[in-house]
């Protein structure tokens, strides 16, 4: 995965998350991923998540794959 699109899905995360008031360990309970998981993509650290990771972090957050990935 290109760097900027890591970037991009780490900073957009992060935001939604934060927006809605949610801790990183409360998104991944919502999402059924590792706490390790949502640290790492935030970080940037994620070299490939899959799409099932991003589709289970997305519908946690209430909001398409295609909206963490632009």
């Amino acid at each position: 995965m290109a760097e900027s699109s890591k970037n991009n899905i780490a900073k957009t995360v992060k935001r939604l998350r934060e927006r809605m008031g949610l801790s990183q360990e409360k998104l991944a309970r919502l999402a059924d991923v590792s706490n390790n998981t949502i640290i790492n993509i935030e970080a940037g650290k994620q070299d490939n998540p899959t799409i099932d990771t991003l589709s289970k972090i997305a519908n946690a957050l209430g909001v398409g794959v295609d909206e963490l990935i632009k």
